[in-house]
């Protein structure tokens, strides 16, 4: 079973051996965090407002308001990720109307609890917003006997040199122990642009462009810097200055 992170389940149901039962199984998820219990569908509708579980098991029959009626008081769309819980067979249908991402039948078993767990940690890593990625402003530079902090707004342009890269600084070159892939993936793309499988610049420090041939063109940057645009880069190239070349 994958790794939660410190997942909060709610268990809903009106006898507390059921409840047991969902707890003790939920103990042996890794990174479950938090395990709420409650007896009744009015508790249940509170805890899920106030305390904001990820996922719910959710008895479909309780006295007093029902699994459904949790539903309807919370807003199917506002619910955690639930899960279903009934002795009764017949309920199957209205708990997937009601958007339920599972049902579990009682009796089950453990390896029916697993595949249910399964899916609510695959619906969750769904939901999970994509990290936003992290850019870098300045670069630190090691050379014998000092160490520089270059601003990336500063570097006109980059050159593959083998397995590392030439920052090209005010018309001064300074060797960085990082392949052009990996630094291409920490600059911004707002200001940089991969125009060679060697090259990237940076869009503020170009001067203008020489076409070359069959498609190709020369960068002339400031500080005297030049650099190709290839075939195979001049798209993305077009597409950061929004017109073709």
């Amino acid at each position: 079973m994958p790794p939660a992170s410190a997942l909060k389940i709610l268990v809903v149901d009106d006898e507390a051996l059921a409840r047991r039962r969902i707890v003790d199984l939920l103990a042996r998820v890794d990174g479950v965090g938090a395990v709420l219990e409650s007896a009744d569908g009015a508790t249940a509708v509170r805890m899920i407002a106030n305390d904001r579980p990820d996922a719910v098991f959710l008895d479909m029959q309780m006295p007093g308001p029902s699994g459904l009626d949790v539903v309807a008081a919370v807003g199917a769309d506002r619910m955690p990720v639930t899960v279903f819980v009934t002795a009764y067979d017949q309920y199957a249908i209205r708990a997937f109307e009601a958007n339920a991402l599972d049902y579990l039948l009682k009796p089950f078993g453990d390896e029916r609890f697993e595949a249910a767990m399964r899916r609510i940690l695959a619906r969750l890593e769904e939901r999970r917003p994509a990290a936003e990625p992290v850019h870098w402003d300045r670069l630190v530079v090691k050379s014998t006997g000092a160490t520089h902090i270059v601003k990336t707004a500063d570097i006109d342009w980059i050159e593959a040199v083998g397995v590392y890269v030439n920052l090209y600084v005010g018309g001064k070159a300074l060797l960085y122990r990082s392949p052009i892939h990996a630094l291409a993936d920490r600059l911004d793309p707002v200001h940089f642009v991969r125009i060679h499988r060697s090259a990237i610049v940076n869009l503020e420090s170009i001067l203008h462009l020489e076409p070359i041939s069959h498609g190709e063109f020369d960068v002339v940057l400031k500080h005297g810097g030049r650099a190709k645009v290839s075939r195979t880069y001049r798209s993305q190239l077009e597409q950061r200055l929004g017109q073709a070349l």
